[in-house]
């Protein structure tokens, strides 16, 4: 986002809120260079979306990597980092800590609505200070729309067995490892029966999900640079460009182009 002095005065206020400070702070901008922030956290609670391009969070519980359609919500003093793929226009609310006691307790990515995607755009042009009562209403459906919005299970819950974590993270890194089950479990010291159990028990998924849906992942990262989907498949060790589309398309409901480019009525600008 452009870093003029009013944002940096705003977004400074908001990562240290206090009771002194109004429910929310809101930014919204436009970059047209990547941007990455280093693992940090703050007082006050944040929801992180995006107008336009792809955005990617990550938490000690997982991953997400966030189209326009999606927000990841991350509730006070939780340690996350973000990056984004290419330039982006985003926005963020900071909720100070006293209103964050009826939202989600954990790090988890919400559907978007035009509602709160509007509401947020209007917060993000007040000046700091006092709130008009006007004002206090688009506050309270912004909180509304966080607190009771669908939740987007699609992310990359990380294991917590300091064995399964080296495993999880060289392939978050790089998802197109060949290695199999019975490799991995030898390379990180565990039985493959005990790998096997407790990364279903860990994340919810098995092995092999898990490692489909990083691949997936990774594969939206690169799409939203401006990789063609046919070296995104052969990179992600894909035979062809219709395997991808077809598991990419079987998984998320439709094609890559459509999923990064969403219909135009769904989208506020």
């Amino acid at each position: 986002m452009p870093q003029s002095d009013q944002m940096l005065q705003k977004m400074d206020r908001a990562q240290r809120m206090d009771d002194s400070d109004p429910p929310i702070i809101a930014l919204a901008g436009r970059q047209d260079t990547p941007r990455e922030s280093a693992p940090h956290h703050h007082p006050s609670g944040q929801l992180l979306g995006i107008f336009s391009g792809l955005l990617s969070v990550r938490t000690i519980a997982g991953a997400w990597v966030m189209p326009t359609t999606r927000a990841v919500w991350i509730p006070p003093s939780h340690t996350h980092c973000a990056h984004s793929h290419g330039p982006f226009a985003g926005w963020a609310v900071y909720v100070a800590a006293r209103h964050c006691t009826q939202l989600p307790a954990q790090p988890r990515a919400l559907a978007v609505s035009g509602l709160l995607r509007e509401a947020v755009l209007r917060a993000s042009q007040w000046e700091l200070g006092a709130l008009s009562s006007a004002q206090e209403n688009v506050v309270a459906v912004i909180l509304d729309e966080i607190g009771q919005s669908p939740i987007d299970q699609f992310h990359l819950p990380m294991p917590q067995d300091d064995r399964l974590v080296r495993i999880a993270r060289k392939l978050a890194d790089a998802p197109a490892d060949e290695r199999t089950l019975e490799a991995w479990a030898e390379w990180a010291h565990v039985t493959t029966r005990t790998l096997s159990r407790r990364f279903t028990l860990e994340t919810g998924l098995t092995f092999t999900i898990w490692r489909q849906r990083a691949r997936l992942l990774r594969a939206l990262e690169l799409l939203a640079t401006g990789i063609p989907v046919t070296s995104v498949a052969l990179e992600l060790g894909y035979d062809n460009p219709s395997a991808f589309i077809a598991m990419f398309k079987r998984h998320l409901g439709t094609t890559p182009g459509r999923y990064l480019n969403p219909p135009l009525e769904t989208m506020v600008l």
